[in-house]
């Protein structure tokens, strides 16, 4: 108890927190870390379906910066939680860019993302091109064909058994995605705790040497984020096919830093890869760890940041 006492004390701690005027039935909620005056960054967390984290800041020196977070639509304090309703990786990017005219930010920012963040910090990078500073990846996940196809397919290789599941569990339907998304759209909680325990926990077994299904517990939280992640699957990401990568050259001017873990079991090194050789101004950082994350990967991000930005 007294452990947890002390660490909470060192708990980065939000200068300006609230909530978005409403659009489209969505309210977001957002917080600011940080140097008042320092730099902005604008920071995308992951998922989809996750949520943003105060201590997430401190991958940045706060003395020097002003990180700003927020969690997106259907996410963590967003109100409503787990709403698909006008909830697109688009309506993320025009939050941020409404987030920053809220906080009446006129300057250039770094922009941030990790894994399904870093998906939305490219796409919001490349609507936005004008308002960037900086773009800071890791975990590069595309969201294209490739992806698709290492999910739904060449995992297997690996776990061939938590694959079969998958697909036995859908009961030998076409679209393995729509079947697990109509599940947890359905009212019937034992479709929905289904459509989590299989579908929605496989993410959580590529890279794992002892993989299980499931989760060690299930509750609303788990529950609304869930129904985030897989609509968000089966709808493509709401994304046009390969759009990340098709709009690449408004970003090409635009200095990168991109870290990726090695031996990635979820987002394999490979989009990381033609990312960096998309964008002649990046540089890639390939870290000696496997995973998708881990105190090896965060320790190289924030060493490598420091390098980038200092």
């Amino acid at each position: 108890m007294f452990f947890k006492i002390f660490k909470r004390f060192f708990d980065a701690k939000p200068f300006n927190q609230g909530y978005l005027p409403e659009e489209d039935g969505h309210k977001i909620f957002f917080m600011e870390i940080g140097n008042p005056d320092g730099k902005p960054v604008i920071s995308f967390h992951g998922g989809p379906g996750y949520r943003s984290r105060a201590n997430s800041s401190k991958t940045f020196n706060l003395k020097k910066y002003r990180v700003i977070l927020f969690d997106q639509r259907g996410c963590g304090r967003s109100i409503p939680y787990g709403e698909m309703k006008n909830n697109t990786a688009a309506k993320a990017a025009s939050d941020a860019k409404r987030l920053l005219d809220y906080l009446k930010i006129k300057r250039k920012v770094i922009v941030n993302g990790g894994s399904w963040g870093s998906t939305l910090a490219l796409l919001f990078a490349e609507t936005y091109p004008e308002k960037i500073e900086k773009l800071i990846v890791s975990k590069i996940f595309l969201a294209n064909a490739s992806d698709e196809k290492w999910q739904a397919e060449t995992s297997g290789l690996f776990y061939p058994d938590m694959l079969e599941r998958l697909k036995e569990g859908a009961k030998g339907s076409a679209d393995m995605k729509k079947y697990y998304a109509d599940l947890i759209n359905s009212n019937n909680l034992v479709e929905q705790v289904r459509a989590i325990e299989l579908y929605g926990s496989y993410e959580n077994v590529l890279g794992s040497l002892n993989p299980k299904l499931g989760f060690s517990e299930l509750d609303a939280d788990v529950i609304g984020s869930m129904k985030i992640f897989i609509n968000y699957t089966a709808e493509e990401f709401t994304l046009k096919k390969n759009q990340i990568m098709n709009d690449i050259e408004k970003i090409k001017n635009i200095k990168t830093l991109i870290v990726h873990n090695r031996l990635d079991m979820v987002c394999p090194l490979r989009n990381a890869y033609e990312l960096h050789k998309a964008l002649p101004k990046s540089r890639l950082v390939i870290a000696p760890y496997m995973g998708h994350y881990g105190k090896g990967l965060s320790m190289v991000i924030k060493e490598e940041i420091k390098n980038f930005l200092d």
